[in-house]
C-alpha cells in the first residue's frame, strides 16, 4: 500500500513538473537545427524567423548547422533529442525524400516528429534555352513524344529531377534526365542549349531571364510571382499537381513534444511571417511565406510523402 502510494505521489510529481515546464515555456534557450551549411534560403530564412520568435519568446532562438547526407543527420540527431520544445529542427523537401531514396535512414519523418509550422516554399521555374523553339511547356512536352529531350537537375532524387519525372510520368513521354553537381551547372547547360530545360530556384533567375539567356515557361506555386508576372503557374499551362514541387521549408520537434508547446512556438513563428519587415527579407530572396497551423503542415507532410513515395516506386529513382 505505501509503495503505491509513493507510486501516485511520483507521477503526480512528475505531471506537475511537465505542466508547469509546459506553462513556463520557455524558460531557457531554444536551438533550431539545420542540415545544411550556412548561406543558402533555408539557412537565411530561418535565421530571419528565429530573431523575430526570440523577441516574441523572450529567450535566444539559436540556429545550428549540422550538415551532411541531404540534411539526414540533422534528421536523426533531432528525431533522438529530448521532446521538450528546445531543440527543433528548420527542414526542406528532402525531410519527406531521403527515406524514400536512401537505404540507411534511422528516423521517419511522420512517426518520429510533430509538425510546428510549414514556413515557407521556394518555388521553382521550368526554364527553356532562351532560343528555344518552344513557347510553353505543352510544346516541350510535344517534342518530347517526337524526338529526344533532356532535362538538367542540381542532382539525383532533388527537386528538379523529381519535378521532371512528374512531367513525364504525367504525360506518357521519356525525358532523359542529367544530373549535374549543383543547381548553378545544370542552368548553365541549360544556357549553353545542350539540355531542354531544367527546374530552377527563383534565387538568383530574374537576371538570368532579364539578360535574356533563358526563357521561363511556367512556375511551380499555387499563383503567379510579382517578380514573374506574365509566367503562368504549371496548373495554368495544363498541368496540375506542381503547385508544391519546388522546395519547401518547414519547422518540426521530436515527436512527444507537449501539444501547448508545439502552439507556443507556432505562434512565436506565424508573428514572425506576419511582420511586413520579415516578409520583404524572405521574398528578397525569392522565397514565399506560407503559415498556418501544426495540422495543416502535418497533412502537407503526408501528402507530399504520398506523392513522392508513388513516384519513386514507378520511375525506380535513386539518390546519387
Amino acid at each position: 500500500m505505501k509503495l503505491c502510494r509513493l507510486f501516485f505521489l511520483g507521477l503526480v510529481l512528475i505531471s506537475t513538473t511537465q505542466l508547469w515546464a509546459q506553462q513556463g515555456f520557455p524558460y531557457k534557450s531554444i536551438r533550431i537545427i539545420i542540415g545544411y551549411p550556412p548561406g543558402g534560403p533555408l539557412d537565411t530564412t530561418t535565421r530571419i524567423i528565429a530573431n523575430d520568435m526570440s523577441n516574441e519568446l523572450g529567450q535566444q532562438v539559436i540556429v545550428e548547422n549540422r550538415s551532411g547526407a541531404s540534411g539526414q543527420i540533422a534528421t536523426d540527431y533531432v528525431a533522438k533529442s529530448s521532446p521538450d520544445g528546445y531543440t527543433l529542427m528548420s527542414t526542406a523537401s528532402t525531410f519527406i525524400v531521403n527515406p524514400l531514396l536512401m537505404s540507411k535512414v534511422n528516423s521517419d519523418p511522420i512517426k518520429d516528429f510533430v509538425a510546428i509550422s510549414h514556413t515557407a516554399i521556394l518555388p521553382t521555374i521550368f526554364v527553356t534555352p532562351y532560343d528555344s523553339r518552344a513557347n510553353s511547356v505543352k510544346d516541350v512536352v510535344a517534342m518530347a513524344k517526337t524526338e529526344s529531350v533532356n532535362y538538367a537537375s542540381a542532382g539525383s532524387g532533388g527537386p528538379a529531377h523529381l519535378a521532371g519525372a512528374l512531367l513525364a510520368t504525367m504525360t506518357g513521354t521519356t525525358m532523359t534526365h542529367i544530373p549535374f553537381r549543383g543547381a548553378a551547372p545544370a542552368l548553365a547547360e541549360v544556357i549553353s542549349g545542350r539540355v531542354n530545360f531544367t527546374f530552377y530556384t527563383m534565387t538568383g533567375l530574374k537576371e538570368q531571364v532579364q539578360a535574356n539567356r533563358v526563357k521561363p515557361l511556367a512556375i511551380t506555386a499555387h499563383k503567379r510571382h510579382p517578380d514573374f508576372p506574365n509566367v503562368p503557374t504549371m496548373t495554368e499551362a495544363g498541368f496540375p499537381g506542381f503547385d508544391d514541387v519546388g522546395a519547401w521549408f518547414g519547422v518540426v520537434a521530436p515527436v512527444g513534444t507537449p501539444p501547448a508547446v508545439v502552439v507556443r512556438l507556432n505562434q512565436a513563428i506565424e508573428k514572425s511571417l506576419a511582420r511586413p519587415e520579415t516578409r520583404e527579407r524572405i521574398a528578397g530572396m525569392g522565397v514565399v511565406p506560407v503559415g498556418g497551423p501544426p495540422e495543416v503542415f502535418r497533412n502537407f507532410l503526408v501528402q507530399d510523402l504520398d506523392r513522392w513515395s508513388q513516384l519513386i516506386k514507378t520511375t525506380g529513382i535513386k539518390a546519387d
